[in-house]
């Protein structure tokens, strides 16, 4: 997947993101920051979950996982919200195997934050929305918030 449509919430413009882009994507229209929500397989886990100018959120799920039909909205939701800061990479564990055994993701759903390649937080389980924001939150805060770039 190179590309994808995303409607902005603020015009509702249709807008072609390149999910292996190095910087948040924008409404072509209004400039509002977009969600940047995307899949990614081992042939394109390592040019999707780059970054260094935004925190990657990796969801390792599966079908067969109950828990994962649990935290997929509230992580979409959290991506909507974080429009600009925060990039979602979902990795199917069929299709993502080794990226799956490179962060030990054992246990499905595993949630992993990573900042400029780095690890710095990781859950597994699901979380509903308000714990998936306080987790992210506490992660960033601990590890990397003065580093991060402010999207505006």
């Amino acid at each position: 997947m190179d590309a994808s449509v995303v409607t902005c919430a603020t015009c509702r413009t249709k807008n072609e993101i390149d999910y292996e882009a190095t910087q948040a994507p924008r409404c072509a229209q209004c400039q509002a920051f977009l969600p940047w929500v995307t899949s990614a397989t081992d042939a394109t886990f390592r040019a999707i979950s780059n970054s260094d100018q935004i925190v990657v959120c990796v969801s390792f799920w599966g079908t067969f996982a109950p828990a994962s039909r649990i935290l997929a909205p509230a992580l979409e939701r959290l991506a909507a919200e974080r429009a600009g800061q925060l990039k979602l990479v979902w990795v199917d564990v069929e299709d993502g195997r080794r990226a799956q055994s490179k962060y030990e993701a054992r246990m499905i759903p595993t949630t992993v934050l990573l900042w400029r390649g780095e690890e710095i937080a990781r859950h597994i389980g699901a979380l509903d929305l308000p714990a998936l924001r306080h987790w992210v939150d506490q992660a960033l805060a601990a590890n990397v918030a003065a580093d991060i770039p402010d999207p505006a």
